[in-house]
């Protein structure tokens, strides 16, 4: 099977980061994978949801969005029509996903709202918005700790995500679009720094996937997490 950019089955598409994308945030950064390009910025709200007032935990959510021209065909904007599942669902698995990465009773009775919107969708949005939404949210946790707001860094266990999935036959890493609506079996994998899996959804598209489809997927999406894990350091 040929990929776009002449890429093999197990290479990430290329990566970059823009820090301080909008000055106005407590911490932001455009990330872009290949033709995906997210903007993920960070709000510290001095409260928590109700169900956290006086326990000293703090809370992180996120908020997921695409805008109307991010695609071939106009994004109807949710602002005026709702938000639709899928939103709800992809916002919901990225708020999941960033709170593996630090104890909420180390961060006060604080909300850390990571706001992630699509500039440019190419596939992979959800994974991309947590990969960068990890790398704004500390770096608010760092701008915290720098304006007196946390007394110390918390413990951080990164987090980042990957899509995976099999085209004819052949199980590759890092989907675009154009492989993602002919593949026959779509996933998306959540992995920590130390190798732990936090959510994997795969679904077959075509015909059902065997047990080696799953573990050859799997590999796959654990060399290119390792991969996204060096825009740690």
């Amino acid at each position: 099977m040929k990929r776009s950019q002449n890429r093999s089955s197990d290479s990430l598409r290329e990566i970059s980061l823009e820090w301080g994308f909008q000055p106005g945030a407590d911490a932001s950064l455009l990330i872009r994978m290949g033709g995906t390009h997210v903007l993920c910025g960070v709000s510290i709200e001095e409260n928590v949801p109700p169900f956290l007032k006086d326990t000293g935990k703090g809370w992180i959510t996120a908020e997921y969005g695409m805008l109307p021209c991010a695609t071939s065909s106009r994004y109807k904007r949710e602002s005026v029509g709702g938000r639709s599942g899928r939103t709800s669902e992809i916002q919901r698995l990225i708020g999941r996903s960033l709170r593996m990465m630090v104890d909420l009773s180390q961060i006060g009775e604080r909300t850390l709202r990571v706001d992630c919107d699509v500039l440019n969708a190419d596939g992979g949005t959800r994974t991309a918005s947590i990969t960068g939404g990890a790398l704004a949210l500390r770096l608010a946790l760092q701008k915290m700790v720098a304006d007196g707001r946390l007394q110390k860094m918390p413990e951080i266990l990164p987090v980042a995500a990957i899509s995976v999935g099999v085209i004819e036959g052949e199980p590759s890493l890092d989907l675009d679009y154009s492989e993602d609506s002919r593949a026959e079996v779509d996933a998306n994998f959540v992995m920590s720094g130390d190798g732990r899996w936090i959510e994997i959804q795969s679904t077959a598209e075509g015909t059902p996937f065997t047990g080696e489809d799953f573990q050859a997927m799997t590999t796959l999406a654990e060399k290119g997490i390792r991969e996204l894990f060096e825009l740690w350091q």
